[in-house]
């Protein structure tokens, strides 16, 4: 996008670096399209592909589903210079036009992130469906990979990966998800203590910022390292090359229970810091559940299940160790020696082992098993005001006190994630935002909210928790930044990102100084009539 160097000079002056998001401003209101541009966009694009006007309220809705905002139209590309001539054109209209653009993988955004107001929707899995996943995995290569479409699902890349008997590193726990949506995040699950979160497993990039860039650690290495955990601030990912290891066959699925905190995020600690460990770590936090480990003994086995049987869950806030060990079918006679003495080092209350042996793809894809069962139910399109959250090691222990048990006295509109990971071998020159502490820990608040409810599962009370844990983290200096963040003002923009903020702007003029890209994450406002 700098093919227009005066036109850039005047965007610098013009862009809103004090921009205040205000909903009143943008509603979800449906309004008619300005047929005039939308004329000239059917009649100046080149597309190998389609720009629909009609039947586009999908791009309207998300995940979260509670931001509506309606764009004039939806790309469905089929070739990458579909995006980047919808990407020029758009910019060389100016700052005269209100028009911007915003990538949309599998629509799981929670905050009308890849939503544009009267804007262009670019479908990217339309542009998956016109490019194949190109595997490098002979013995001459020595970092075996996978290219693919940034428009791709994780679980397809995991089924055509096994074929040839590997799979990806790392993971989300939900796998119908785009490989762009999450390398714009990060793409953290329980694998990211060894391997990092997705955006440290992605050797090469193909962008469009106008121009088509190809661009790895090494070349064009700012754009790079821009885009990773970018927010889709500087440019769509449309290719990636994926890291790819061996894949194993079958997976041991452990959940263990503890009473205490501190023992729990010891044991949790002591895990991702080994390097004799299992594969994956992460838990739970379950306060006031009724028959919880009856609910598990259908697909989990115990060994102790009288004792289990009596186990009381009701009126306590109890932690699960929820773990996992990868093996293939050679190792099926030494497997449970080895998941034994592993176990043997942890201090969980002994007759709550459950333990289940599933194979590796249906445990990456156990989450889609839930999904399933909630649409049957017609409780999976409903609101989800998801709060995500990065605390420091030092800090967990007064964050736990502070929120369970008093803030949320029970788990029932969802589960709660909690678990560390280590980043001191993560690329830190990504725009993924963290916590200064090496070690840090996830907490997921992944609560449903019942639209027409006024009890404790409504979307006005689970808000409501959730302002009141962000407060007790600001009041209480627990340094915490938020994971798929969500702010309403720049400033607060600007003490999310610290000291990294003036790095983010500087990339944001260099590759988007319209500000026409992803304008639902509400960073940056187009700059608009004023030239």
């Amino acid at each position: 996008m700098l093919k227009h160097p005066n036109l850039v000079i005047k965007i610098l002056l013009a862009l809103i670096l004090s921009y205040t998001f205000d909903k009143n401003k943008i509603s979800s209101t449906t309004y008619l399209p300005n047929h005039e541009t939308t004329t000239y966009l059917m009649k100046e694009l080149k597309l190998d592909g389609e720009l629909s006007f009609h039947n586009i309220h999908h791009a309207s809705k998300d995940f979260g589903n509670r931001y509506s905002f309606l764009p004039r139209a939806v790309l469905y590309p089929k070739s990458v210079s579909d995006i980047s001539n919808l990407v020029n054109y758009i910019f060389q209209m100016g700052p005269t036009s209100e028009l911007t653009i915003a990538p949309r993988g599998h629509g799981h955004s929670l905050e009308g992130q890849a939503q544009a107001h009267q804007g262009v929707v670019v479908n990217m899995e339309s542009l998956a469906k016109s490019q194949e996943m190109k595997f490098h995995v002979d013995g001459n290569t020595n970092t075996p990979f996978v290219d693919v479409s940034g428009g791709e699902l994780w679980i397809n890349i995991l089924r055509e990966s096994l074929k040839y008997g590997f799979a990806p590193k790392s993971w989300t726990d939900y796998l119908h998800l785009t490989v762009g949506g999450t390398l714009s995040n990060a793409g953290i699950s329980g694998q990211a203590f060894r391997h990092g979160p997705q955006i440290n497993n992605v050797h090469q990039l193909q962008v469009v910022t106008g121009e088509v860039v190809t661009c790895t650690e090494e070349m064009n290495s700012d754009l790079y390292h821009s885009v990773l955990g970018g927010l889709g601030q500087f440019g769509i990912i449309t290719r990636a090359h994926i890291s790819l290891e061996p894949a194993p066959e079958m997976v041991k699925w452990i959940k263990v229970l503890y009473l205490d905190f501190a023992t729990f995020t010891k044991d949790q600690e002591q895990l991702i810091s080994s390097n004799n460990s299992f594969d994956y770590v992460e838990g739970f936090v379950l306060i006031n559940r009724t028959g919880l480990l009856n609910n598990w003994r259908s697909s989990f086995k115990n060994k102790d299940p009288v004792r289990a049987r009596r186990f009381v869950s009701e009126g306590k806030t109890i932690f699960c160790l929820e773990i996992a060990k990868y093996y293939k079918q050679e190792d099926v006679h030494t497997i449970d020696q080895k998941i034994e003495s592993l176990l043997s080092k942890l201090n969980y209350n002994e007759f709550t082992l459950f333990i289940s042996e599933v194979s590796y793809v249906d445990f990456l894809d156990r989450v889609h098993v839930s999904e399933l069962k909630l649409q049957e139910k017609g409780l999976w399109d409903v609101p989800h005001p998801w709060l995500n959250l990065l605390v420091p090691k030092s800090k967990i222990h007064q964050f736990a006190s502070e929120v369970f048990g008093k803030i949320l006295t029970d788990t029932s509109n969802g589960p709660i994630l909690i678990y560390p990971v280590d980043k001191s071998r993560w690329n830190t020159k990504t725009s993924m935002v963290t916590p200064k502490e090496n070690v840090f820990y996830l907490v997921a608040f992944l609560s449903s909210a019942m639209p027409s409810s006024t009890g404790t599962d409504s979307l006005e009370n689970i808000l409501s928790q959730n302002k009141r844990i962000l407060d007790v983290c600001e009041t209480a200096n627990l340094e915490t930044k938020q994971y798929l963040p969500h702010y309403n003002t720049q400033e607060e923009w600007k003490k999310h990102f610290g000291s990294q903020w003036e790095v983010f702007v500087r990339r944001k003029f260099r590759y988007d100084p319209l500000a026409i890209l992803t304008p639902g994450q509400r960073i940056f406002q187009k700059a608009i009539n004023s030239l």
